[in-house]
């Protein structure tokens, strides 16, 4: 069964996901404590044969030895090669999820197209929804465990109602070498064209429509077939398994504490070369353990998810999407065909404005202001310059210098006039466009020399011939 936790998180809070850390079921704890415990029993026999059985000699080997795995462990490339492998089987994880065909959307148009209070339109519709249910049933059977272990034979499916023994006949009789869950589907249509021909079904378009959703349904189950038989390449899966088994097997002899050239005991740290006096000869390595926990953790997940298919805790109960899709599907075709509650007026049938009520719990809720748009309250300049229309017109690019630039020859001394902006106001179509001139506010104490000179630059660009 899935571990769901969705509950507990549903508030962010203090400490909100310790609370996860003290379960069992579905815990990293229940999915990697054995080899945690193994890589403990292996890094104490060879620290208890470093400190007890060698001697001096040889365990100045051993020190050599140490420290030349402990430089080799850092040339693996272990966090780049398995996130990038457990990005990718998360990702497959969740697309063969979202491959498991659903019935809902198929329901829905059987009820609404085939037709008939009668015991034949009845078992017409019956009949059909029992053909997408018995295809989804074969195609699980072929890719789950558990599946397979509810309906191990075709007896199984016969007395679980979901084909009948002259079904059964007819299934087994097709001679084919591959898979057979596309038959019922086969069957599906036949059915639905006969139906089509009896008037159950009244005009192509809802055949038609009928036809593409059983399409979207066979889909996703040869997508889910598909993704059982594509695996993620097994040369991809082996580096990972030997990156990280190899990783942690230089790590059992490179993190144990050896003695220094100076006879001192020193850990093994790839970042602090050299012997070092006085450091900690500690007999548990706290930090190697966490990265063992970290890394053997992170290859771990990506075994549990490779395959959703199995018997794990989080893999997907394949079992109970059976039962559920069998018993909504037949309730939507049958007991709900045309079995309509009678139509009334709404609460809010003669109000402008429908505002459902809140309880004391979220009224606040209600007080606050509806999202419209994040530029909803910005402010915008009161000049109604700003707001004015303007036509650009576009002419050859002229190097900018520094006496076009007023803030720059402001820097370097230059007294150059500001330049004149011209701009186009919109005005009527037919009517003859005046270049208009934007005065600049003279500063306190500026310049009447420059705007003298902008003056004389308008009245000498009056006698040029205007733009058409």
């Amino acid at each position: 069964m899935t571990v769901s936790y969705t509950l507990k998180v549903a508030e962010a809070r203090f400490g909100g996901f310790s609370g996860l850390l003290l379960r069992w079921r579905g815990s990293i704890y229940k999915l990697l404590y054995k080899e945690f415990l193994l890589f403990i029993a292996l890094y104490a026999l060879l620290s208890i044969t470093y400190r007890l059985l060698l001697t001096q000699e040889q365990r100045h080997v051993y020190a050599q030895v140490a420290r030349y795995c402990n430089r080799s462990a850092d040339l693996i490339p272990l966090s780049f090669v398995l996130g990038f492998y457990v990005t990718l089987v998360v990702n497959r994880w969740w697309a063969q999820y979202t491959s498991i065909p659903l019935p809902d959307q198929l329901m829905c148009v059987i009820s609404a197209s085939v037709h008939g209070v009668d015991q034949r339109g009845r078992l017409l519709r019956r009949t059909l929804i029992r053909y997408a249910n018995l295809a989804s049933v074969l195609v699980l059977r072929s890719v789950s465990t558990r599946v397979l272990k509810r309906f191990p034979t075709m007896e199984h499916v016969v007395d679980a109602g979901f084909m009948s023994q002259e079904e059964r006949k007819k299934f087994e009789s097709l001679k084919s070498d591959f898979n057979k869950y596309w038959i019922p589907c086969v069957w599906f249509t036949n059915l639905a064209a006969q139906a089509r021909k009896d008037g159950r079904i009244r005009d192509d378009i809802a055949l038609c429509l009928l036809l593409e959703e059983l399409n979207k349904y066979r889909a996703k189950c040869s997508m889910l077939f598909h993704y059982d038989w594509i695996s993620i390449p097994l040369v991809y899966t082996q580096v990972v398994t030997i990156a990280v088994y190899s990783f942690f097997a230089l790590s059992l002899v490179g993190r144990q504490f050896v003695e220094s050239d100076a006879g001192a005991a020193k850990p093994q740290k790839p970042l602090e070369p050299g012997p070092a006096l006085g450091d900690l000869d500690m007999y548990v390595p706290l930090t190697t353990l966490l990265q063992f926990f970290f890394y053997a953790g992170w290859l771990k997940v990506a075994e549990q998810i490779i395959n959703p298919f199995g018997e794990d805790d989080d893999d997907f109960e394949t079992n109970k999407l059976i039962d559920r899709n069998l018993q909504v599907s037949l309730l939507s075709v049958d007991d709900m065909y045309q079995n309509l509650p009678p139509a009334e007026k709404d609460p809010y049938w003669d109000e402008d404005s429908a505002q459902p009520p809140y309880t004391v719990a979220t009224v606040a809720e209600s007080l606050r202001p509806s999202f419209l748009g994040s530029t909803f309250n910005l402010r915008i300049s009161d000049d109604p310059e700003q707001s004015l229309k303007v036509e650009a017109s576009p002419g050859p690019a002229r190097p900018v210098t520094a006496a076009q630039t007023p803030l720059l020859s402001r820097f370097l001394g230059v007294g150059a006039p500001s330049p004149a902006i011209s701009l186009h106001f919109s005005r009527i179509r037919g009517a003859p466009r005046t270049p208009h001139l934007l005065r600049f506010r003279a500063e306190e104490g500026g310049d009447l020399e420059a705007a003298d000179r902008i003056e004389e630059e308008v009245s000498g660009s009056g006698d040029e011939p205007q733009e058409p």
